[in-house]
């Protein structure tokens, strides 16, 4: 059996540092073999830069997944086309977009394959997610195969979940920042989450300064979003699965303020 972290997006300077802070002990809490880390908004002002990545990476992050906000930054593309272990949504149009969607690890005795996907639902009108994935799971041969699944809607999310279930060993839902309590294993194979939640300051809107989101609603003025001060904390989840099956045996939400 192996362990396999996923740690929802993290925002800005402060959601990184905490991670630093934090990451090692959970690991070792935990036993931890691989660590997944949504880090689509990790830069200032949100997007990935390098900054923002190397520090996920100095972390203790093998794999940063990303989602709407990756193209935000031009200094990204250079990044993403010469760091194998960032990736981006599988389901840009082809030709469109740098990088790649689906990262392999080889763990030595096993592999895993971390997809990312975006979804439609009130978000960029890409290619069908679900179309998408048939083809790369046909592409792939390890048995391990984690999907975060960036989207905006429940029901997508859910649907994703349910139609990969004994397809794929985790299905992760990232994008909407708050930690959902629906954790399964789906068809007795298949984690799953709607969402995993932020890592970054808690008492904030999604990691934003609340009176600044408060005014947005109120008045619906342009605005700039100035990344909330204050404690932080970490939402993630733990997934344990048969590495030779690729099969999840529990999954397991955490919380670390």
């Amino acid at each position: 059996m192996k362990k396999l972290l996923f740690i929802g997006d993290v925002v800005g300077r402060s959601g990184c540092d905490f991670l630093h802070s934090v990451l090692h002990s959970i690991k070792q809490k935990h036993k931890i073999d691989i660590t997944i880390v949504n880090g689509e908004n990790s830069a200032q002002g949100n997007g990935i830069t390098p900054d923002s990545a190397n520090a996920l990476i100095n972390a203790g992050a093998d794999v940063i997944t990303t989602g709407n906000h990756v193209f935000r930054r031009k200094e990204v593309y250079s990044l993403l086309e010469s760091a194998d272990y960032i990736i981006r949504p599988a389901n840009y149009p082809n030709g469109g977009a740098c990088g790649k969607g689906v990262c392999v690890l080889d763990m030595g005795s096993y592999s895993i394959a971390v997809v990312n996907l975006m979804g439609t639902a009130f978000m960029e009108q890409l290619d069908n997610p679900f179309t998408a994935i048939d083809g790369i799971l046909s592409d792939i041969s390890t048995p391990n195969i984690f999907l975060d699944f960036h989207a905006e809607a429940t029901s997508e999310k859910k649907a994703m979940g349910h139609y990969l279930t004994g397809k794929v060993t985790g299905v992760f839902g990232t994008h909407t920042h708050v930690q959902t309590a629906d954790e399964a294993v789906l068809g007795g194979h298949t984690a799953y989450i709607t969402d995993v939640g932020m890592t970054g300051v808690e008492n904030s809107c999604l990691g934003v300064e609340s009176g600044i989101i408060i005014d947005k609603f109120r008045f619906h003025m342009p605005a700039k979003f100035n990344e909330a001060k204050g404690e932080c904390f970490l939402n993630g989840v733990i997934v344990e699965f048969d590495e030779k099956k690729g099969k999840a045996e529990s999954i397991e939400r955490i919380i670390i303020r």
